[in-house]
């Protein structure tokens, strides 16, 4: 079990006033007279003085608003005032310690004492609470005599006390209070649905965001797949042209001796004859017979594939016949087929 003396400081704050700190400021926010939540949501009020009427707004005065209630200032003359310096603790259940505060100490009987109360300060350990007391017969013969009315719920009753107005209660502020309470209520609940279509909102994005993100996994993914064969496609693409780009180079290097013998014998014609014939990469060894051995040799130099024709030994004549024997070396161009 704990102690009660165990120690509920966190960085010197006493966390079990957390709570009562939590409900004062709360409390405040949406009932005291001066809260933003009233400037929005409260009615304004008519304030009828001796001297004259003035618009109130949220427990200021204010200009040009139109004002649905009304109340009369009661001179400071006709109530009792009372600081008080309570303990923080009672916040909480402020009503209630007035209440017996008042029961303890009114002047008057407690059917004829009405009382109002506002809160003007407050520090780590205390509350400055100003209480005011009035009676009610005659806060009533006051109104029925300067404001000709004689209904106590007609209009709310104000006592001006330092500049701070006091709203005594069991008057008109009923009716005030009441619409007030329906306007929160109301607010809070659109606040309420408010938070529901935004979270219902939320999760219906976050469903779409999720399949959407399991769509675009799903898209990487088969980019991924596809993008992979695509490279294992290049791969064999880049390895088939090396292939074919070393078969050609062989080719060129080592080109077929049957079709050059075609295109030598189609050159040469019916006036010569090829003997032999060797190709040794791009170099042909050429040996054969011709009427006019010079005439082969030049139509051959004339041909855009051959490079060059040079004569490997002198031409010589056959002896006995019209018939010149020839050896020629051939370079072939490069890509010559």
């Amino acid at each position: 079990m704990f102690e009660a003396s165990q120690n509920w400081e966190l960085f010197g704050y006493d966390m079990r006033q957390l709570g009562r700190h939590f409900i004062s400021a709360w409390r405040d926010l949406l009932w005291a007279y001066d809260s933003p939540v009233r400037a929005h949501l409260d009615e304004a009020v008519t304030l009828r003085t001796p001297d004259g009427e003035r618009v109130y707004h949220a427990g200021r005065p204010v200009n040009g608003v139109p004002a649905a209630c009304s109340a009369v200032l009661l001179p400071e003359e006709q109530a009792l005032a009372r600081h008080l310096r309570l303990p923080l603790a009672v916040e909480t259940d402020l009503d209630a310690a007035l209440a017996l505060e008042v029961s303890a100490n009114s002047p008057f009987t407690a059917d004829d004492t009405g009382f109002g109360w506002v809160i003007t300060g407050r520090d780590e350990h205390n509350l400055d609470v100003t209480l005011v007391l009035v009676s009610l017969s005659a806060t009533m013969a006051y109104v029925g005599q300067h404001y000709d009315s004689h209904d106590a719920q007609a209009q709310e009753v104000w006592v001006a006390i330092a500049d701070r107005m006091v709203v005594i209660r069991g008057f008109g502020e009923v009716d005030r209070e009441r619409q007030y309470r329906r306007r929160l209520i109301r607010v809070g609940g659109m606040l309420a649905v408010a938070g529901v279509m935004l979270l219902l909102l939320a999760t219906v994005g976050a469903g779409f965001k999720k399949l959407e993100l399991g769509r675009l996994e799903s898209v990487a993914a088969t980019t991924q797949r596809e993008a992979a064969d695509a490279s294992r496609m290049r791969s064999a693409l880049g390895a088939a042209n090396e292939t074919i780009a070393a078969v050609n180079a062989v080719t060129a290097m080592y080109p077929d001796a049957h079709l050059e013998l075609a295109r030598l014998t189609r050159l040469v014609g019916d006036t010569a004859y090829v003997e032999r014939l060797g190709i040794n990469g791009q170099e042909i060894d050429l040996r054969g017979r011709a009427a006019d051995a010079a005439a082969v040799m030049e139509l051959l130099t004339e041909q855009d594939d051959y490079a060059g024709v040079t004569a490997a030994s002198p031409i010589r004549k056959i002896p006995g016949t019209n018939v010149e024997q020839f050896h020629l070396k051939i370079q072939r161009r490069g890509g010559a087929s």
